[in-house]
């Protein structure tokens, strides 16, 4: 009896074939190619729809390829990776755009005279003029609502996490979420007929601050509770062992662990009404001139002054370029605040080095 001779084929490698770490580029670059040749042809004039074409022909042609040489298992991989990158791109240019825009028609204004200037005695049709009354006005009304609703917030997260328990705090819960989906305008029409209408306290920076308040209460009071729940429970059990009161627990343990995220929650929230223009409209009104006092008499404010500016402007002229220019101080003033609040973050989280 013979046994048949068995061959054996020597491979250099137990990995399958694979594509080329230049792959994903030159399937990108084809794209790109191929989508401006179909939108010169078709007549197509968005920018935008040559992107979308792109975006589509690179991840049909990604899986095709991939799944002719590595297999469709590794191509499912590649098109989860890509869709990946595509949706992170449609969100990026955008907001890329829009700082780019906003950026390059706000700097032809944005100087020391336009930031220590106010709008007195300037039309919005003539040149000059400035927006320190309502950078003023913005940064006190943001810093009343600060110190109004951080504290509140954060201790009702504490509440939340360490002590709720039962119907008041399920009813706690509810009315937190309710109140992160009130509209601005519904805010500064419950100040309106509260602060203004029933106790006649008049229009002021700090009305509108009460209003942005309520905005920013629900913000703080769900990031400061998801980031207090990611503390671990064997830190709060240990310091409990030794000892330490429950209360000493949550200031000494609790909360540096959770410092870092806190404050971003925080940033996040003054990030949403730094830009709010509803309640200032109702409640603070606005003005041409400096006012320092917050909690009396009408306060100007950027967004308040950005609407204005533009509403003046038909699209041209002086006003117009004024409105641009306050906006990128806008964006400017979140940035610096988010920078700020990263710094305070990593220099007050617990060291986990030795």
């Amino acid at each position: 009896m013979t046994t048949p001779a068995v061959t054996h084929k020597r491979t250099g490698s137990l990995r399958g074939a694979s594509l080329p770490k230049w792959f994903p580029v030159a399937v990108l670059a084809g794209s790109v190619a191929v989508a401006v040749g179909i939108g010169l042809g078709a007549g197509l004039q968005s920018k935008a729809q040559w992107g979308l074409i792109a975006a589509v022909l690179a991840v049909l042609s990604t899986y095709v390829v991939a799944a002719r040489v590595e297999g469709r298992r590794q191509a499912r991989d590649r098109i989860a990776t890509s869709l990946v990158w595509v949706c992170f791109l449609v969100a990026v240019v955008p907001l890329a755009s829009l700082i780019w825009e906003t950026a390059k028609r706000g700097v032809k204004v944005l100087d020391g005279y336009f930031l220590s200037h106010s709008m007195a005695g300037v039309a919005d049709t003539q040149p000059g003029g400035g927006i320190y009354h309502a950078l003023l006005g913005t940064l006190e009304q943001v810093a009343l609502a600060t110190l109004i609703a951080v504290p509140i917030g954060v201790l009702t997260a504490i509440y939340l996490v360490e002590y709720g328990r039962g119907r008041l705090a399920k009813t706690v819960t509810f009315f937190v979420d309710v109140m992160t989906g009130i509209p601005s305008i519904v805010a500064g029409l419950f100040v309106l007929s509260f602060w203004i209408l029933i106790l006649k306290m008049g229009y002021s920076g700090f009305a509108g601050s009460l209003a942005l308040s309520i905005l920013m209460m629900p913000v703080v009071v769900r990031s400061t509770e998801e980031m207090l729940k990611l503390v671990p429970n064997e830190l709060r059990e240990a310091s409990l062992a030794l000892g330490v009161p429950k209360w000493r627990t949550i200031i000494k343990v609790v909360l540096p662990t959770s410092i870092g995220g806190i404050v971003t929650g925080v940033m996040l929230a003054i990030a949403r009404i730094t830009g709010e223009t509803a309640p200032v409209l109702l409640l603070v009104w606005g003005t041409q001139f400096i006012n320092t006092n917050p909690f009396k008499d009408p306060q100007g404010s950027l967004p308040l002054y950005i609407y204005q500016q533009y509403a003046n402007s038909s699209g041209s002229g002086a006003a117009y370029d004024r409105a641009w220019a306050a906006a990128l101080t806008l964006i400017a003033f979140v940035m610096i605040l988010n920078l700020v609040a990263r710094g305070i973050a990593r220099w007050k989280a617990p060291k986990t080095g030795r």
